[in-house]
């Protein structure tokens, strides 16, 4: 869990702020987003492939606009 201590002279906004980049970084608000719902192996397999299909085709199509300049 992040914690975020109170600096000196420091403001209620800033540390706010600070405290916002620390739980970004911790990765601790996507990982309660993707555990809200139950997803079987199965499911999760299937998924990674579709991301993996989509970014290399992202990736294919990038190279090949270069290649025709």
């Amino acid at each position: 869990m992040p914690k975020v201590t109170l600096r000196n002279n420091e403001s209620q906004p800033q540390l706010f702020r600070r405290f916002r980049k620390v739980v970004t970084s911790s990765r601790v608000l996507s990982d309660v987003r993707r555990k809200r719902w139950f997803i079987s192996r199965s499911e999760q397999r299937r998924i990674e492939k579709k991301k993996a299909i989509r970014r290399n085709r992202r990736r294919l199509l990038k190279y090949t606009h270069r290649r025709k300049r």
